[in-house]
């Protein structure tokens, strides 16, 4: 079974969206990438979050976004 790119644990961060197996909200990835940072910026500020993580996110999102629109 695929692990999950995202969980939401009451007990983590509230309930906030993280990436699985980190306390880094998703919505702090979406706030560099609104500010014009790169995706290494990123990575260099939440060692926790591997490259993995956050291709693996946005590709969901993608495919969400891409099945929304259909």
């Amino acid at each position: 079974m695929k692990q999950p790119v995202v969980s939401c644990t009451p007990d983590i961060v509230g309930g906030t969206a993280v990436f699985h197996g980190t306390r880094v909200p998703v919505q702090t990835l979406l706030d560099y990438l609104e500010a014009g940072e790169s995706i290494d910026d990123f990575l260099e500020g939440f060692p926790s979050v591997t490259r993995e993580h956050v291709i693996a996110f946005l590709e969901e999102a993608k495919d969400r976004v891409i099945e929304a629109a259909s």
